[in-house]
């Protein structure tokens, strides 16, 4: 989607509209992308004594995946350091509504990938809250970032005319703080533990 068309989405307030806020700079939508900021929440890896991140809840030694995170915060031009082979989940600073017809690729700006930092995730249809965002350092240095500073890009892509895509059955809906995987809430593992458990008969 080109200038021009996400001017006019963002004008719109209906299903096929587009909300970003705050929008704190007009120069955040390009051509082609819309530049997005670091949002204030954290939720940082730490080393647990456990040997692995179970996501089996069926598993006795089971552990909520949330355990495996700590969550810290700062505030707008606040320092957050991430370290190299780090995982830390954070957010937009931007609240986003995307239309019931476009999806978005959300990638790190080359700026920050020239750091080590690679982003590169899709978001459904639809969506509401703030993009929740994996950091990790692929580099040898701690990286600083600026909480509020212009991290990431979204690009919109139009589905296919008459294709609209939308509800709040998902998974992630809504949220504005990052969360943690809900990788154990897959239905499907206990499904494949099912026909494990058949195959053993």
């Amino acid at each position: 989607m080109i200038k021009a068309e996400i001017l006019e989405r963002l004008a719109r307030d209906d299903a096929t509209g587009l909300w970003i806020e705050p929008l704190l700079d007009e120069k955040q939508v390009g051509e082609v992308t819309v530049d997005l900021r670091l949002g204030y929440d954290f939720l940082v890896s730490i080393v647990t004594r456990r040997p692995y991140i179970g996501i089996a809840r069926d598993d006795e030694r089971f552990r909520p995946i949330s355990t495996y995170f700590q969550p810290t915060r700062r505030e707008l031009g606040e320092r957050f350091i991430l370290y190299p082979d780090q995982v830390v989940l954070a957010t937009t600073l931007e609240y986003i509504a995307l239309p019931s017809d476009c999806y978005a690729d959300v990638l790190t700006r080359s700026s920050y990938t020239r750091l080590g930092i690679a982003l590169s995730t899709m978001v459904q249809p639809g969506f509401r809250g703030c993009f929740s965002v994996e950091l990790f350092n692929h580099g040898n240095n701690p990286i600083e970032l600026v909480v509020g500073a212009k991290m990431f890009q979204m690009r919109l892509t139009k589905l296919a005319d008459g294709l609209n895509y939308g509800g709040l059955d998902r998974k992630y809906f809504g949220n504005v703080r990052p969360t943690p995987s809900r990788a154990a809430d897959d239905e499907d593992l206990l499904r494949l533990r099912a026909i494990s458990e058949q195959q053993k008969t």
